[in-house]
This record gives structure tokens, C-alpha cells and sequence, in this order.
């Protein structure tokens, strides 16, 4: 297996893409302490024999693994999970609450994920979900802290994105892994104002009003950076951080804006999203011709109007319940 793309920021931690839909989409963390290792997300099952050859690569073996730490259980960060800690028997699961027991009987993972993509684009993109043994299984509620090697990790509930999802803080770099909480931000769309950074609503838990919340949360740490899975580190500043909450509001909006359920509304929200995406892209400077810019978002682009239209349903539904009140 030939070694995965990486990308070395220091202080013990490696950027590695997980290869999930296209080169540059997705990514993990290994980071090392001393003669431990821990992933921070995964990608998927496809992507962990590669893993284990980076491990190799560093002068450690899968023995030394001993935390494997997805932020939430989306496939593109958990799917390969199982499949890890299957391969590294002394590794610890560290994992939020609410998603533990998918984890560990991932057949409803399962079933949501094929529901959303197809059963043939489910194996293609994931593979299969290996059940991890509860007895290796560790709960991170809000506030955790971990003593990794003498590198201290605190845990912080982020939900707005998933409800299942916590940020990890690295306290030697003054930075968070974030999953998806702190956005997507390719690297094909950097221009010289910097990264671009817009929200990920991918089914089924959106909830912007907790999701602005969660940042105010993260920004009481003062970080220096955050780590994000889509994709790689950003530097945090202001400018930034407005952009995501602008895009967050604007996902939000965009939905609202469709609120008579009728056919085709989650295509009416996915062209609006690419409209404003793509003016956004032209006002940051970004150089990669409007076709470009649709061909790296299209998968987004498609889960996020999925994700609006799951919210949407799920408030016509709560709406619809009589007020017992």
C-alpha cells in the first residue's frame, strides 16, 4: 500500500488525505506524542490500510496506536473506525456520547448512509463499517480531558453541525480539531485574502442558531488554529470566523426561502446555495473559472441542500404537532 498524502505541521501532528471522493476533499489527523499515537477521524474503511503504512512510515507500530478519535460519526470521518481499532488492539475509542452506540452497532449508520447515497455509491465510497467492541469504547462528554502521552486534550460539545459531534482542544497548539463545527475550506479556492470558508449542512441534525452558539464556545479559547477535516489548518482571525457565521445564517435563509414543501424544492435550495457560493468565490479573488469552483463543490453542494431539506421537514413536522400547552 502505497503511502497516503500528508502534509507535516510540527508539534507532532500530520495532515494525511483519506482519498474520500477526490484528492484534496477530505482528511485525518495522526498526531504523536512521544511514542503514542492517536487518530483524530479517519476517513474510511478504504482509506486505513493506508493509514497503517503511514503508521509504519513514522518508526511506530499499530501496537503504539491508543486513541482512535472521530468528532462525529459521519462516515467521512468515522467510517473507517472499526476497521482501525480492529487493527490496532491497543487503541481506545474516544468518542461523543450520542454517537457511541453507532459505532459500535453501526447498522443503522448503515442504513442512513445508503439511504442518502445509494447502496452502490455507499460501497464505493465506504466500503463496509467494522463494529467496534464496546468494552474498548471511552465517552467524551463536554469538558473531557485526556492525559494523551502528557499532551493534554480537552473535549468540547459543538453541536450545529451533528448533535453527535465534539471539537477536540490541543492544548500544546493552542488549536482545535474541529471535524466539520469550524466549516469546509479547500485549498483550491485560498486567494491572496486568504482561506474561504463556508458551512457544511449535511443530514440530518443542522441547527444554526445552536451552531452560532457553538462558535462563541470555541472562540472562548482563544485559538491560534483550527484543524479542519475539509481540509487542513487555518489560521483563526475575524474575518474568518464572519464568514462562516454569514454562512451559516445564509444556509438557514436560503431554506426558509422554500418553506412550501413541493417538488424540487431541495434542487431550487441547491441552486441558490451554488449562486451564492460562487459570487462569494469571485469576491474573495478566487482564480478557478465559475465550472471549476462546481466540479470541487458539487458533492457538497448536494448533501447541503439534502441537509436543508431534512431541517425543513423536520420543522414543518414540530409545526404541525398539536400545542399541549
Amino acid at each position: 500500500m502505497n503511502l497516503p498524502p500528508t502534509q507535516d505541521f510540527g508539534n507532532g501532528i500530520l495532515r494525511v488525505d483519506t482519498g474520500y471522493c477526490r484528492p484534496g476533499m477530505a482528511a485525518c489527523y495522526l498526531m504523536r506524542s512521544g511514542d503514542e499515537v492517536a487518530f483524530l477521524d479517519t476517513g474510511t474503511y478504504h482509506t486505513v490500510p493506508g493509514l497503517l503504512t503511514l503508521v509504519h512510515s513514522i518508526g511506530v507500530t499499530p501496537d503504539q496506536v491508543t486513541y482512535v478519535i472521530p468528532t462525529h460519526v459521519h462516515l467521512d470521518h468515522a467510517g473507517g473506525a472499526g476497521e482501525l481499532m480492529r487493527l490496532c488492539p491497543n487503541a481506545r475509542l474516544l468518542v461523543h456520547p450520542k454517537g457511541a452506540t453507532h459505532l459500535i452497532d453501526p447498522s443503522r449508520l448503515i442504513a442512513g448512509a445508503t439511504a442518502v447515497y445509494g447502496e452502490e455509491a455507499f460501497t464505493r465510497d465506504f466500503g463496509t463499517l467494522v463494529p467496534v467492541p464496546g468494552s474498548r469504547v471511552l465517552l467524551a462528554p463536554d469538558g473531557f480531558e485526556l492525559d494523551f502521552n502528557g499532551r493534554r486534550l480537552t473535549f468540547v460539545d459543538t453541536p450545529g453541525h451533528a448533535n453527535h459531534h465534539f471539537c477536540v482542544f490541543d492544548h500544546a497548539t493552542r488549536s482545535f480539531f474541529t471535524g466539520d463545527t469550524f466549516g469546509i475550506s479547500y485549498r483550491e479556492f485560498d486567494s491572496d485574502r486568504g482561506p474561504f470558508l463556508f458551512a457544511p449542512t449535511t443530514p440530518v441534525a443542522f441547527d444554526p442558531d445552536r451552531w452560532l452558539d457553538t462558535l462563541d464556545r470555541l472562540l472562548q479559547y482563544a485559538p491560534e488554529a483550527m484543524y479542519l477535516t475539509h481540509f487542513g489548518r487555518i489560521e483563526v482571525t475575524p474575518a474568518l470566523t464572519d464568514q462562516l457565521r454569514s454562512s451559516i445564517r445564509f444556509h438557514a435563509s436560503s431554506a426558509l426561502a422554500e418553506q412550501i414543501p413541493n417538488e424540487g424544492r431541495a434542487e431550487r435550495i441547491r441552486q441558490r446555495l451554488a449562486e451564492r457560493l460562487l459570487a462569494d468565490l469571485k469576491a474573495h479573488g478566487c482564480r478557478l473559472e465559475p465550472q471549476c469552483s462546481l466540479d470541487v463543490l458539487s458533492v457538497d453542494l448536494d448533501l447541503n441542500a439534502q441537509g436543508l431539506e431534512v431541517w425543513l421537514q423536520r420543522r414543518e413536522k414540530k409545526a404541525a404537532q398539536p400545542d399541549d400547552g
